[in-house]
């Protein structure tokens, strides 16, 4: 594939510090050997063991670091400095990405709807967070993915071991009114919706967490997802405003529910979603075409706008 050569020398950027690693090494190590296969000159870089000033060396980037130091803004920063060109979402967009809070704030403040929530610190009043929100809620890391630290709480008196759990990973903890019904993701390609998919965890499962997610293979992914083509390209217009109020670019992921009066709910959004075999957005590409291959030289071809 002669036309490999346009992109140069490509660092996949892999791996890193966050509670994410393992599925980052998994997923770079797929990306990278698609690359390979399809004739680029890519060679795997884990900011763990090597310093990011020997990023000079490369001509372009692909960053598939999941979690905090890769998601953040903190990797794009250091690519805009050094100058060179980048996969995804930019320094603002990934850090109000990763921030589940701010991305509802921006949320809340362009009409679209999320699920409540109230953060929660050592002196927050319990009592009335289950008044604001009912039960059952869901507890989460304000600035953590792949539901690392996420547990759903159905009684009052499981509160205190759920905080306990999110505090492991994160300072800033979150509240989140429990949204009863089906769950949907939506992945973005060129910054445009791909098929929706409808994720359905087994019944011994409370929410899609992180063994749903990574480890097991009885979960049911719905392609069709079983809305109306209407309520489809809604959701997907829905989504689409979504990602773009919080700056994301690109190709990336927003996760939505649709509850049992059939209104949707925004969860969150990921500037840097999976690249497994498990993972949602190839499974979406798939439907219209693309093989993963030819996913991930989508995916590397948006660094090459405003170049040529």
């Amino acid at each position: 594939m002669s036309n490999a050569t346009k992109f140069g020398k490509v660092a996949v950027l892999l791996g890193g510090k966050s509670a994410e690693r393992a599925v980052s090494l998994d997923s770079g190590q797929a990306v990278l050997d698609a690359l390979l296969r399809s004739g680029v000159q890519a060679e795997a870089f884990d900011p763990q063991d090597r310093s990011v000033t020997e990023l000079v060396n490369y001509d372009r980037a692909f960053i598939v670091l999941h979690g905090r130091g890769g998601e953040d803004g903190q990797i794009q920063g250091v690519l805009e400095w050094l100058n060179i060109p980048y996969t995804g979402t930019g320094v603002q967009g990934s850090a109000i990405g990763m921030d589940k809070v701010k991305t509802k704030q921006i949320w809340q403040g362009s009409d679209l709807p999320t699920a409540p929530y109230r953060i929660i610190t050592k002196e927050t009043d319990l009592d009335s967070v289950i008044a604001e929100l009912g039960l059952p809620v869901i507890i989460k890391p304000v600035h953590e993915g792949s539901s690392v630290g996420m547990s759903k709480v159905e009684k009052a008196e499981d509160f205190a071991a759920a905080i306990e759990k999110a505090t492991q990973h994160d300072a800033v903890v979150m509240a989140e009114k429990w949204i009863t019904g089906r769950e949907f993701t939506i992945s973005f390609l060129n910054g445009q919706p791909l098929p929706v998919i409808r994720l359905q965890p087994p019944a011994d499962v409370a929410f899609y967490d992180y063994e749903a997610k990574y480890q097991r293979n009885d979960v049911e992914y719905g392609i069709p997802c079983g809305l109306s083509e209407t309520e489809e390209k809604k959701l997907q217009a829905l989504c689409l405003r979504a990602f773009q109020a919080v700056g994301a670019e690109g190709w990336g992921r927003i996760d939505a529910m649709q509850d049992e009066q059939g209104n949707f709910w925004l969860l969150e959004v990921n500037t840097v979603p999976g690249m497994t075999s498990h993972s949602l957005v190839p499974k979406a590409a798939k439907a219209v075409g693309y093989s993963f291959d030819e996913l991930c030289v989508a995916i590397l071809e948006q660094t090459l706008e405003g170049t040529a």
